[in-house]
């Protein structure tokens, strides 16, 4: 298959500080990846260099044949870590913003998600639990024709209910077409999702493969070794 992202030597600095240290990986599509990392490893700053948020201080990034520009925020859709809703706005005026702000936006799937979270339109978003917020900004994230999903902790501070619901939503509405590029600590409850892992270690690659296979190379769960490599 077609690469969607393809990284080559990406060094990200802050302050002389390597966030990112020429790493080089390509991302296919019709995947779903699992970037995990513990905090300070450079996830971050490879997904918000993918969203086109910040710029890499060395290396090339091309995101669907473009350098990260207005082309690629066209066809990646980012759900930050944190809320990204403004305080006045109602269920179904965040559906409306999305609408109008994105072309390849899906408003009778984000219905259809919204029912099946059990979330009402008419709700304020000051009325909702941190559970309920995190479905309704993945409902609007999903509900965008992409290319190139980005997930930022989807799952991160939510009960066991909400995270079986996003999980099951993320599941049934990938469409095998697109690629997800999803972050996460709670690597036990999401990794039987992840067709391809990568383990960032302060700011490199440390190991990429397929799923299934370092299952069955390394006899060990896709959480162990996570917990050999940065329990070292």
């Amino acid at each position: 298959m077609a690469n969607i992202a393809e990284i080559k030597g990406l060094t990200k600095l802050y302050n002389r500080k390597k966030a990112l240290n020429n790493v080089t990986l390509d991302l296919e599509s019709g995947k779903i990846y699992g970037m995990l990392g513990p905090n300070g490893s450079g996830k971050t700053s490879l997904i918000k260099i993918l969203s086109g948020i910040l710029r890499e201080s060395s290396g090339e990034v091309l995101i669907d044949g473009h350098k990260p520009g207005v082309h690629t925020k066209s066809v990646v859709a980012y759900l930050p870590d944190r809320n990204f809703l403004y305080k006045w706005m109602s269920i179904q005026d965040a559906v409306n913003l999305f609408k109008d702000f994105y072309g390849d936006f899906d408003e009778y799937r984000a219905y259809e998600l919204l029912d099946f979270m059990k979330l009402d339109r008419n709700m304020k978003t000051t009325e909702l639990s941190k559970g309920m917020m995190e479905k309704l900004n993945l409902t609007l994230i999903l509900s965008r024709k992409a290319k190139l999903y980005i997930l930022d902790e989807p799952i991160a501070g939510v009960d066991p209910v909400a995270r079986d619901q996003i999980l099951n939503a993320i599941i049934n509405n990938y469409d095998g077409e697109s690629t997800m590029l999803i972050t996460t600590h709670l690597v036990r409850d999401m990794e039987n999702i992840f067709d391809d892992v990568i383990f960032l270690k302060d700011g490199e690659v440390r190991l990429i493969g397929n799923a299934e296979s370092l299952r069955a190379e390394k006899e060990k769960s896709i959480d162990e070794i996570y917990k050999q490599i940065f329990g070292e």
